[in-house]
């Protein structure tokens, strides 16, 4: 099946916005410390401002709960220990003090995101190259998954949730991640594991799409916001990347995972 020229139509936006957060994205992984933690701690309160407004929070009190998150985060991280995950509690506790309505979903969303934000600071210890596969990861999956989804289309994957989302293109998802799995093994010497946690989190990062999807569909907006040119708002375009860092936590926790490299 042919594609036609209107399922490409966003898609210098989408190419120009995607290259600048490359650079500047690769580039804050690659600096590490507080170049990093700075980057996170902009997509944290990014997230949460977005999220609330998209459940009908004032301007006001969103950008404060995007400071409470990002205070939270930092507060956790510092801590360096079990405990400090218990700051992690703070910004949904807030959510169901601030708002008025949707407090179950201002709460769990929140939840993922500080969990996520957490995740990525504590792979990026683990140098350079677990953070880039991690990028890599998702965004083959994006990729490829965008592109099968409109060139070869088919069945949807689940069309009262994401109408355009395909099964080709999860599918392709799926096969991207495995291929930067295999890649890994050669330039690490790292184990056949790494082919399956990667097809994992490809997973992962495909059910934060789609939970990200049902959030909008339920609140009647198509994008989270429009600060990023071709994706909506920071939502749009970090979904995948919040599902994957919020599995990839309790991996890292309990499998040792990523392995260390000699």
């Amino acid at each position: 099946m042919s594609a036609s020229p209107d399922k490409f139509s966003d898609l210098t936006a989408r190419m120009s916005s995607a290259a600048v957060m490359a650079v500047v994205g690769i580039g804050a992984i690659w600096a590490g410390g507080l170049w990093f933690t700075a980057l996170v701690c902009v997509i944290c309160a990014a997230l949460v401002w977005e999220l609330a407004r998209m459940l009908g929070v004032g301007q006001n009190v969103a950008l404060a709960l995007g400071g409470v998150a990002v205070a939270s985060l930092l507060g956790g991280w510092m801590q360096q220990s079990t405990a400090g995950l218990l700051f992690l509690a703070i910004p949904p506790i807030a959510c169901s003090v601030a708002v008025s309505q949707h407090r179950a979903l201002h709460s769990a969303f929140s939840v993922l995101i500080m969990v996520a934000c957490l995740a990525l600071l504590v792979l990026r210890i683990d140098g350079v190259v677990w953070m880039l596969w991690l990028a890599l990861v998702v965004v083959a999956t994006d990729v490829l998954g965008y592109f099968a989804g409109r060139i070869i289309g088919g069945p949807k994957f689940w069309p009262k949730v994401s109408p355009k989302k395909t099964w080709s293109g999860t599918a392709a998802g799926w096969v991207a991640a495995a291929i930067v799995g295999i890649f890994f093994i050669g330039v690490s010497g790292v184990g056949f594991e790494v082919v399956v946690f990667s097809v994992l989190i490809s997973m992962a990062s495909q059910a934060g799409d789609v939970a990200e999807s049902a959030l909008k569909r339920r609140m009647g907006v198509k994008d989270s916001s429009n600060l990023i040119p071709g994706h909506g708002g920071f939502f749009d375009r970090f979904d995948g990347m919040l599902g994957a860092a919020v599995i990839l936590l309790p991996i890292m926790l309990l499998v040792g995972f990523p392995p260390i490299l000699n």
